[in-house]
């Protein structure tokens, strides 16, 4: 074993708090061999129109006093949250077809943004609505329900919108088939 490896698997996440949603399973149904939308295709237009509107509650542990003093001065933010309920046996699939669509050709797990991974940390760049003390209100966290979140970061242009951006033929044909082409904010 080498000493990366030996590293690596010591590795420890402590939450810093979770999340408070209405959405209260996951979209996606996963398993040790596929993972799929849970209500199929035709459902994902309305989805990504309700996600864009959907407000949430982000509660950080009061241990952490302090911790987001001028987060409010931010309009977006990114959260950085563990999918609890996508099973244990689903972390072990490396190659998916995107968004469970058998017309889309198996991909590398690190090709897709599926939440089926070896260590399932998924982000997501919310709008910032308000603060009240430990508890942030943002739009468009697609966290269920009791997710534990592992970081907040402020979101920033000048690194995370670099130039020339280039995404694979699939990804940008699925994003304009649910109407979240690269030109939608």
């Amino acid at each position: 074993m080498s000493e990366e490896t030996s590293i690596a698997e010591k590795i420890c996440l402590t939450p810093v708090g979770f999340v408070r949603s209405t959405i209260t399973h996951p979209e996606l149904k996963a398993d040790a061999e596929n993972i799929s939308l849970a209500e199929g295709n035709q459902g994902a237009r309305d989805r990504v129109k309700k996600l864009a509107t959907h407000v949430s509650e982000v509660v950080i542990d009061e241990r952490f006093d302090g911790i987001l003093d001028g987060i409010e001065e931010f309009s977006h933010v990114l959260v950085l949250y563990w999918p609890h309920l996508i099973p244990q046996e689903s972390r072990s699939l490396l190659k998916v077809h995107p968004m469970g669509r058998k017309d889309l050709p198996l991909k590398g797990i690190f090709s897709t943004c599926s939440p089926a991974r070896p260590n399932p940390v998924l982000v997501s760049a919310v709008r910032l609505l308000s603060r009240d003390g430990n508890v942030l209100k943002v739009q468009a966290l697609e966290a269920v329900d009791g997710s534990p979140v592992i970081d907040i970061k402020p979101y920033m242009t000048h690194y995370l919108r670099p130039e020339g951006v280039k995404m694979a033929d699939w990804m940008d044909r699925m994003l304009e088939e649910v109407g979240a082409g690269q030109g939608d904010g």
